[in-house]
């Protein structure tokens, strides 16, 4: 089913020297130009009510990403490059169409995403938002605020941990709330935060129905392990691409990169999917017994995605860089999305923000 798009956006089958894939615009070509990166079980759909509000002065570009929505299925996300297929597709897209330097906008997996090419294409960059943006050390399998892992292998990091009974209702088109793990439900509990609803749901969900799913996509394969909670990443896929086993240095990175550029964090003060005890995390539900063998939660904790966060933007900070944190209450992990109107508030004029402390809308 062909996703319907608002009033204002149009789109386009793009193929660059990496990817096709479907992109959507909005705004004027000559327009400043703004990229917005989606998050996982996502496409550029999800962007589509913020593109339409920027200021006329700007371009909004959103991609479906490779291994989503209309990017060419055959095209795969080898894990083992960490995230720099996203990078080299990224970069490839802005040079296609023209960009030398571009504001950059990614939610969750997007915001990883964003991490990395402040890393290794920071010249690119005009500024970096980052609404409900995942850990720059990824997802699971670490335990503190410097990244450090919890195993040697990272078990716990990667796709082998993603619930089947999500996978399966997308497979099988369930769009209803019926069960605790329906793809509907998944988005209202851990995405969109009670009580909200966006208008446009149906929408929403029909974009998470086009990702692209099997063991070279999402979830990815995966690998036994002999530590809790006894999967590894492997080698395919966005999730594995998240692990910290793939990420290497990436926080050096990011402090060493020769151009700094400004930084806006905002985030829903109700998300539950990134925090720094997120419902999906291993150390999260190790003591409910979901997993027999929890070895405690000296031993696995929950990720501080949180505070690893703020911590590398203070060191950033001090680097040269600058960052302002906001904080939006009663918003989940899309405050673009469920909080439109706090969220447009600040996002457009971040392009010319100072340092400041949290500030809560």
């Amino acid at each position: 089913m062909k996703v319907p798009i608002l009033p204002g956006i149009t789109e386009q089958t793009i193929t660059t020297k990496r990817l096709t894939t479907r992109v959507l615009f909005a705004g004027p070509e000559d327009g400043i130009p703004v990229l917005f990166i989606h998050g996982n079980f996502s496409s550029a759909t999800w962007w589509e009510e913020t593109m339409v509000e920027l200021p006329s002065q700007f371009r909004a570009i959103a991609p479906d990403q490779r291994g989503f929505g209309g990017a060419d299925p055959a095209v795969k996300v080898d894990a083992t490059r960490g995230l720099r297929d996203f990078i080299d597709d990224a970069v490839a897209l802005m040079d296609h169409l023209g960009y030398d330097r571009f504001h950059l906008a990614g939610n969750s997996l997007g915001g990883v995403i964003a991490w990395w090419m402040m890393a290794d294409a920071s010249d690119r960059l005009l500024s970096v938002t980052l609404p409900g943006a995942g850990s720059p050390f990824g997802f699971g399998g670490t335990k503190d605020a410097h990244g450090t892992a919890t195993n040697d292998d990272f078990a716990g990091s990667g796709g082998g941990l993603l619930n089947p009974v999500l996978i399966q209702g997308l497979l099988d088109g369930d769009r209803t709330a019926d069960n605790p793990f329906s793809p509907r439900t998944v988005l209202r509990l851990l995405v969109w935060g009670p009580p909200y609803i966006p208008a446009r749901e149906d929408d929403l969900l029909e974009a998470m129905f086009q990702v692209h799913i099997g063991d070279k996509d999402l979830p990815g394969d995966k690998e036994p392990s002999p530590n809790w909670p006894y999967v590894k990443p492997g080698k395919w896929g966005a999730t594995n691409a998240m692990s910290p086993k793939y990420a290497g240095n990436l926080a050096d990175r990011i402090l060493a990169a020769e151009r700094k550029v400004k930084v806006l964090w905002i985030y829903g003060a109700d998300d539950v999917a990134v925090s720094n005890s997120a419902a999906s995390d291993p150390g999260t539900w190790g003591p409910t017994g979901r997993l027999p063998g929890f070895p405690g939660s000296d031993v696995y904790p929950p990720q501080p995605m949180m505070e690893q966060i703020r911590t590398l933007l203070d060191a950033y900070a001090k680097r040269g860089g600058s960052y302002k944190e906001i904080a939006i209450d009663g918003s989940g992990h899309v405050p673009f999305i469920t909080h439109q109107d706090e969220f447009n508030r600040v996002f457009p004029v971040s392009y010319t923000h100072l340092t400041l402390p949290t500030i809560h809308l």
